[in-house]
């Protein structure tokens, strides 16, 4: 079968983890980039060996050659390329968020169906092994009926600075950006039960702690300590329509010893951990045990999760396959998403 040839959009870090994914598959033929630094998009496309680089999405999305595009840019601008690539007759891989709106997200997804081309909403965590092999499990009914799930990842001095900072382009802060991770893994795993209300808090309290010394932490290219309009730190309890619930709480700076990090489910039959590492707890003979699947990787890594990801991207584009993450269960989180940013405004649960 021939390749695919694939567009990059947009030529950050992010879209870095897409290009060691395509260039390690052999389905993927890497052929363009665009970005608007157009210095960045010569020097990716050098890096990768790709024909073309544009400063102008626009000009790559002409291209008749391009099957598939990655659209790795802003949160804001999320909306308006995936439209334009869709009626271009481009398959998208999207990363998350859908979106920065739930209005944003329903044109995406009219778009979709509009065009009949796959978008695959790029939540990575659903493709990770560990994820895969526990929902093999739930599915198998050792868990039972999962009735609760909670989630945390607590990053105690960790804002990138940059757009992240900024909501005009990335919609929100840590819930946003990572919380998004925590809930829709979650929601997978509990066989995303339809949402009926969410009630949250959002804080900014801290800022972007730039005063503190002697710590390290990623920083966007174009930080600046003088910017932040997103919140620290967001939690959740989410309600499903079968009765079961989420905890949920993200952070990017807290005053915690440490950082936080885990994906815990809680069923009638068993329980599970997915994060830092994978281990179930079940009942046999009058005793708890502590089960502990036997995989080479006992915790997520990001390299093989978005070679994961890619690879079903690709099978989906050839093959016309619904991907697992699809544009549909975009919508559904950000109505999370903005429902807890409303419920954090109004003071008040919030019905979806």
């Amino acid at each position: 079968m021939s390749k695919l040839n694939i567009g990059i959009i947009g030529a950050g870090s992010v879209a870095e983890a897409h290009l060691k994914a395509y260039q390690a598959n052999e389905g993927a033929n890497l052929y363009a980039v665009a970005d608007l630094n157009e210095a960045r998009a010569r020097a990716t496309a050098d890096k990768y060996g790709m024909d073309k680089f544009f400063a102008d999405y626009r000009e790559l999305l002409a291209d008749p050659k391009i099957d598939a595009v990655s659209i790795c840019t802003w949160n804001n601008l999320h909306a308006e390329m995936s439209i334009a690539a869709l009626r271009a007759g481009k398959h998208v891989l999207l990363e998350k968020p859908l979106s920065r709106t739930v209005e944003e997200a329903e044109r995406i997804r009219d778009a979709v169906r509009e065009s009949g081309k796959i978008l695959q909403v790029g939540f990575v965590r659903r493709y990770d092994e560990n994820a895969q092999i526990m929902r093999q499990f739930i599915e198998k009914g050792e868990l039972g009926e999962i009735y609760y799930a909670k989630a945390s990842w607590l990053r105690r001095l960790g804002n990138p600075g940059g757009w992240f900072a900024d909501v005009e382009r990335a919609g929100g802060g840590p819930l946003i950006d990572i919380g998004v991770h925590m809930i829709d893994l979650c929601w997978y795993l509990m066989g995303r039960p339809k949402p009926v209300a969410v009630s949250g808090n959002v804080y900014n309290k801290l800022g972007n702690r730039a005063n503190v010394e002697h710590l390290s932490f990623y920083k966007t290219a174009d930080y600046n300590a003088a910017i932040n309009t997103v919140e620290d730190m967001a939690n959740a309890l989410i309600r499903f329509e079968n009765g079961a619930s989420l905890m949920v709480d993200v952070s990017f700076t807290i005053h915690a010893k440490q950082d936080e990090f885990y994906v815990k489910l809680f069923g009638d039959k068993g329980g599970a951990e997915v994060e830092p590492s994978m281990v179930m707890v079940s009942e046999k003979h009058n005793t708890i045990l502590n089960i502990f699947p036997q995989t080479d990787s006992t915790t997520f890594h990001s390299a093989s999760g978005f070679k994961r990801e890619i690879a079903h991207f690709i099978d989906c584009c050839r093959d016309g396959t619904t991907p697992i993450s699809p544009v549909d269960d975009g919508v559904e989180m950000m109505k999370i998403l903005r429902g807890v940013y409303e419920s954090a405004e109004k003071g008040t649960e919030i019905r979806l």
